[in-house]
């Protein structure tokens, strides 16, 4: 509407401007007193309009004149919802309308106090205020933050606080009796939040999708954090292998449960694993092959008499457990093995690493697996080609 009423002013201007022009040529002597009318009708327009604009801002509203002073009180009671409900309804009430003097400072009054009640969320949302509630403490703070526009702050603080309580939690882990019995306890507590935090993320942040990425990343640290404390105690501690696997085996089933909101971490877990897993698969290689190595030396390549069928049956029904499933065409006549102690204990110790292996297996070891495997047959062939000769 006002710029139809300026663009009339200026056309009425340009038809006057010809009319001057036209006159002066016609009559010098011509008054200039149109332009002058013009000019005045344009001044008065723009003065009208202007009142007119100051006029629709009623800012005289007793909820107006009071809110300063009732956002300090909701801050002060801690009653963020309804400090950012008034900010919300002045907001609706200026939406649309002009930034004149008034509006200009009514905004100086309450902007210090939009600051400051942003400064309390924050101050909420540290760790020392809100660690015991677990993830929905946060809620509160984090929602009042969105409605103000401050989500990005919001995403931070919020994961931020949460890597604080997941890593205190995994300290507080007492670590007594077996390795496996703390490796469970670590998985449930450490999966248990993150699990949690997703839930109460998404509650949160629903359809701000800038801040998933922010999760993603924060999930990847709070991941290794977790990998961190489980080596220490699983790796570090030098473990036999049918422990290490075990742990592993546990924390990839905990992991996987993950995939069941979306949040697929398993190949993140593999991959801070796969150093301390090379290493375990290639100690427990060296010792095969020493110990390999040992028996070779005292090798009589003599075959083997259990003496009893019920040391028979139990030898069968070990090597059936490790894999060995044509044992029976090896068994002679009373109770006589036609394979050397050399031979049967290298079988079932190979068989047994790579029982425990494959609890460990991913991808990124398949090839690791098969060169540590191809080094142990390797030295049990070469014996066997040695004797030959």
């Amino acid at each position: 509407k006002i710029k139809k009423e300026w663009l009339d002013i200026l056309e009425e201007t340009k038809k006057n401007k010809i009319l001057i022009e036209k006159c002066k040529k016609e009559d010098p002597s011509c008054p200039l007193v149109a332009a002058d009318v013009s000019g005045n009708t344009a001044l008065k327009e723009k003065k009208t309009v202007k009142e007119e604009k100051e006029e629709k801002i009623n800012l005289s509203l007793d909820w107006i004149q009071e809110l300063p002073d009732n956002l300090d009180v909701c801050i002060a009671q801690r009653n963020f919802e309804g400090a950012v409900d008034l900010l919300a309804k002045l907001n609706s009430y200026l939406q649309d309308k002009p930034s004149t003097y008034a509006v200009q400072e009514l905004r100086a009054k309450v902007d210090p106090r939009v600051k400051h009640l942003i400064d309390v969320l924050v101050f909420e949302l540290s760790p020392n205020r809100s660690l015991r509630g677990g993830p929905k403490a946060t809620r509160r703070a984090v929602s009042q933050l969105v409605r103000l526009g401050q989500s990005t702050k919001a995403c931070g603080l919020f994961l931020q606080n949460r890597a604080t309580a997941v890593q205190t939690a995994i300290r507080q882990l007492r670590i007594e009796g077996a390795t496996l019995l703390y490796v469970h306890k670590l998985c449930n507590v450490f999966f248990t939040s993150l699990l949690e935090t997703a839930k109460e993320f998404e509650m949160d942040f629903t359809g701000d999708n800038g801040c998933y990425s922010a999760f993603i990343v924060w999930s990847c640290s709070a991941l290794k954090m977790f990998v961190d404390a489980f080596s220490k105690q699983v790796f570090d501690s030098k473990e036999n292998l049918s422990t290490a696997a075990e742990c592993v085996k546990v924390a990839k089933e905990h992991c996987k449960h993950m995939s069941e909101i979306g949040l697929d971490l398993t190949f993140i877990l593999h991959a801070f694993l796969a150093k301390d897993l090379k290493a375990v698969l290639q100690s427990n290689k060296d010792i095969i092959i020493e110990a390999t190595k040992h028996r070779n030396s005292e090798e009589m390549w003599r075959k083997m008499n259990l003496m009893t069928p019920e040391a028979l049956g139990k030898l069968r029904e070990e090597l059936q457990n490790c894999g060995v499933r044509n044992f029976d065409q090896y068994i002679g006549e009373d109770c006589w093995v036609n394979i050397s102690y050399t031979i049967l204990a290298f079988t079932k110790q190979i068989m047994f690493f790579l029982e425990e292996a494959l609890k460990l297996y991913f991808p990124e070891l398949h090839m690791v697996l098969l060169e540590n495997l191809i080094e142990i047959i390797l030295v049990a062939v070469q014996h066997v080609d040695y004797s030959l000769r």
